[in-house]
């Protein structure tokens, strides 16, 4: 293992966050801000306990996941999808360093600036209400499980899309939509049940269900069907990242 090369890619984009730290760290934490600020007041004066949570408590795991979902694909896409477009990457490619460590160079930074984010708005949600975590080795798992699949996810997309605009694609039109209709600011059990049944078709829900559990032992579906879905599509993109190197898709034409 080539822990230079690691090291070099990895410190690089972690360097890049420096430079733009109102894009990556501060304009998440505001916009999710506002969530608390328009959710937790607007409907929380309607809704004022779901599940015997406080509405603005309830709504902290979704709104965590939310932000690392799109930034761990966002940060990756991007990270990947530079090199490619200024050619830079053929000359990662020609290096003495294997395609593992190019993949753990990339995601490995991607994951490490969603894990941090959403560690600084769970500290900022916690200026909001009042939170109480039941299991913080479980929420810590199921946080960096996430980020590293999602990493993975936006690695894919990075090297799939041929334009900017197709950078934001998945995330805006696909994965954002998702999360707000996996259960993010309300619980799946409050669903009519043709509804309901239709909602656990959405990957997302299995995310933020067993999060959710991690802070108040409250979960739409089962703690370890939730850990085997994270843990299912860490393998898939695993496994189509693998197809990628094997066959040169879009990094050797």
């Amino acid at each position: 293992m080539n822990f230079r090369a690691v090291r070099a890619i990895y410190k690089f984009e972690m360097n890049r966050t420096r430079r733009t730290l109102l894009q990556s760290i501060v304009s998440p934490v505001v916009s999710t801000s506002l969530y608390f600020v328009v959710f937790g007041a607007a409907i929380g004066s309607k809704i004022t306990q779901v599940e015997g949570v406080s509405y603005g408590t309830f709504i902290v795991p979704g709104l965590i996941m939310l932000q690392v979902l799109t930034q761990s694909i966002t940060n990756a896409s991007f990270a990947i999808y530079f090199p490619k477009f200024v050619g830079t990457v053929y000359e990662i490619l020609s290096a003495p360093i294997s395609y593992v460590e190019i993949v753990l160079g990339y995601v490995g930074a991607a994951a490490t600036k969603s894990i941090i984010l959403g560690l600084i708005i769970l500290a900022t949600a916690g200026l909001f209400v009042p939170l109480h975590i039941h299991h913080p080795i479980w929420m810590l798992i199921f946080l960096v499980l996430t980020a590293v699949t999602f990493s993975l996810f936006g690695f894919i997309i990075g090297i799939w899309a041929d334009g900017f605009e197709k950078l934001q694609t998945i995330p805006l039109l696909v994965v954002t939509p998702l999360t707000f209709l996996g259960g993010s600011f309300y619980s799946v059990n409050m669903l009519p049940p043709t509804w309901r049944a239709v909602t656990m078709l959405n990957p997302v829900v299995y995310l933020i269900s067993g999060f959710r559990w991690s802070f108040y032992e409250l979960a739409d579906v089962s703690v370890s069907l939730s850990l085997g879905m994270t843990l299912a599509f860490l393998v898939i993109c695993l496994i189509v990242v693998w197809w990628i190197f094997k066959t040169g898709y879009r990094l050797k034409n």
